[in-house]
């Protein structure tokens, strides 16, 4: 059984890949966090505390642990933060990245690295693994910068580039447009959202999976990992109403533009997964499937 050593496990991927492992065994698990373990079950797998910005914690759990591969789902994801503030992204998205893949290839660990749809500007989505990435932000500039990194490294890697990822986290500390859209509904909130961006959003147990297809077959390269409906943001959040049968009058459509973020995004990302389908037998859920699995994880 392979040794998996996780990074960001309080996250929601890193909470989804812990379910799983429980659940079903297949690997022996080592997650890893900043700070304490907020996963409400605390047998069957080992925890232990890392900050990805510590080169010598990071070395020393790595080195206590020895584990076979690292799935590496730890980053500054908030577009705008890292807008804001490019040097504490640079270091979470970029320098903590070079610690974990210079010792991963000193030690002949395979490299697992989460990126996103971000490194491509959204003109001509859905978009294939080697078509050319050129990002509008610098959060998707990180990523690439990432990319760049691992590409050119010595080391065994995969790098699972995903969109939009959705679901339920234990503390639910924090939220994502399912559960804002969702919410604010039954509040009766009047909520704006944009019409002029198209993804396809992921729920994180697809993405789990993909994490431990990718160790278990010793998946290298590129490999697009997303849900399959293509859609725009305002038609995702209508497909919540509707599901939930809420109020879709509260929902009014506006541009990009006219909210002013700090971070420009791209219009149209979306995924060809074929080479994920293939490859690692990758199986996403439809979206309603995903509602679904929220809906039964909700009423728990």
């Amino acid at each position: 059984m392979k040794r998996i050593l996780v990074t960001g496990s309080n996250g929601l991927l890193g909470q989804k890949i812990t379910e799983k492992v429980l659940a079903e065994g297949r690997v022996e698990l080592i997650a890893t966090s900043k700070g304490e373990n907020r996963y409400p079950v605390k047998k069957g797998f080992s925890y232990a505390e890392m900050d990805i910005l510590n080169p010598e914690q990071v070395k020393a759990v790595i080195e206590r642990y020895c584990p076979d591969a690292v799935i590496h789902t730890a980053a500054m994801t908030n577009v705008d933060t890292c807008e804001e503030n490019k040097t504490l992204c640079r270091k979470l998205n970029v320098d903590a990245v070079e610690t974990l893949l210079s010792l991963c290839t000193e030690k002949n660990i395979r490299f697992v690295h989460l990126s996103t749809d971000f490194v491509f500007d959204g003109k001509n989505g859905p978009y294939r693994e080697e078509d050319a990435v050129n990002p509008v932000s610098y959060y998707g500039e990180s990523k690439v910068m990432a990319e760049e990194l691992i590409r050119q490294s010595k080391a065994n890697y995969a790098i699972l580039r995903t969109i939009l990822v959705y679901g339920i986290s234990h503390d639910m500390s924090r939220s994502n447009i399912v559960l804002w859209a969702k919410g604010a509904l039954e509040k009766a909130s009047p909520i704006k959202v944009v019409n002029d961006q198209w993804r396809m959003p992921t729920l994180a147990e697809d993405l789990a999976e993909a994490c431990l297809l990718a160790v278990e077959q010793d998946a290298r390269g590129i490999y697009h990992i997303s849900g399959k409906d293509y859609m725009s943001i305002a038609d995702l959040v209508r497909k919540v109403a509707d599901y939930w049968k809420l109020d879709q009058s509260l929902i009014n459509e506006i541009s990009s533009a006219s909210l002013n973020q700090t971070a420009k995004r791209p219009a149209k990302t979306g995924f060809v997964l074929d080479k994920a389908i293939k490859d690692l037998g990758y199986n996403p859920h439809s979206f309603e499937e995903g509602l679904l699995i929220l809906e039964q994880q909700i009423a728990r």
